[in-house]
């Protein structure tokens, strides 16, 4: 094996050992949430040692942080032109997602449950309002919008509103009927931000090839 080779194996165990311990930890903290979750219990999904745990994270609260700023990492948004219809399929895919994708399920838990961790951080959020914001840009410049709507206000409406929904969706179904319910926010929401001739054209509803695949189940959820 080549010095090259040999200096890129260690490199690329690292990495797959740290992405292996973050994504047993966000099953973990989806399932048991920050206060019932566990190093120890991490540690054995993972199937990792306590060294090489402790080489990428030094506490469960550096393990929570990183889960909770990382939960759109992976996602493959539906494809589609840039503007208000590809906000809204972004926003409906989100919801079919938070429906089995423990990945995003945990960042959002944990964004909800930061005191327990001795945080008040608005990162997570910001991410998802500057994402939007992203597209409200587009639909102004394609004159999708009223004039008077302001993107990074309707953002951050957006955010707020969605985090809301799918918070009483949890409570009430498990998250079984969110993808409606954020159908019917922007249904109530369109008509106040959106010209008459683009609402004319909206679909509040995912075209099959678009709406996300369920993940694997892991090891522990097989038969």
């Amino acid at each position: 094996m080549s010095e090259r080779k040999q200096q890129r194996a260690p490199q690329l165990r690292a990495v797959q050992t740290k992405a292996a311990i973050l994504r047993a930890a966000a099953e973990v903290f989806d399932e048991f949430g920050f206060s019932g979750a566990s190093i120890s219990k991490i540690m054995k999904r993972a199937d990792v040692t306590q060294g090489g745990m402790y080489f990428h994270f030094s506490s469960k609260e550096e393990l929570a942080y990183a889960v909770m700023v990382g939960q759109g990492e992976g996602l493959v948004f539906p494809e589609g032109e840039d503007g208000l219809q590809h906000l809204v399929d972004i926003t409906l895919y989100l919801s079919e997602e938070l429906q089995h994708n423990p990945v995003l399920r945990a960042g959002v838990r944990l964004a909800v449950e930061q005191g327990e961790f001795g945080l008040r951080d608005d990162v997570a959020y910001q991410a998802w309002v500057l994402e939007f914001r992203q597209q409200l840009r587009f639909a102004r410049a394609k004159g999708e919008l009223q004039p008077d709507v302001d993107d990074h206000e309707l953002a951050w409406v957006l955010v707020s509103s969605f985090t809301g929904a799918q918070l009483f969706s949890q409570a009430s179904t498990g998250r079984a009927d969110l993808p409606q319910r954020i159908a019917s926010l922007w249904r109530y929401l369109l008509p106040a931000v959106a010209t008459e001739e683009t609402r004319r054209t909206m679909r509040l509803t995912l075209p099959p090839t678009q709406r996300p695949k369920e993940a694997e189940p892991g090891p522990e959820q097989r038969g």
